[in-house]
C-alpha cells in the first residue's frame, strides 16, 4: 500500500506525463528516456493521459473516415 502512495507522489507534472505518453503512442522513445521517466511518472497521470490520447486518436480516425466517405459519395 505504501508503494502506491509513493508512486502517486512522483514528481513529473501532468503535461510532462502527457508528453511521455504521446511519444510512447508514436513509438519514438529512447530506452534511457523511458527508464528515466518510469521512475518519475505518476501512474494515475499515465492512465488519464493514455485515455485522453486514445480518445483523441479515435476522434481523429472518425473524422478522417467521414471525410473520405463523404468525398467518395460526392
Amino acid at each position: 500500500m505504501d508503494e502506491m502512495k509513493d508512486a502517486v507522489k512522483r514528481k513529473l507534472s501532468f503535461a510532462q506525463t502527457m508528453r511521455a505518453v504521446l511519444w510512447s503512442f508514436i513509438g519514438l522513445r529512447k530506452g534511457a528516456e523511458h527508464e528515466r521517466d518510469m521512475a518519475r511518472l505518476n501512474p494515475v497521470h499515465v492512465v488519464i493521459a493514455g485515455l485522453i490520447a486514445a480518445a483523441v486518436f479515435i476522434a481523429i480516425l472518425v473524422v478522417i473516415v467521414r471525410l473520405v466517405v463523404s468525398q467518395a459519395a460526392a
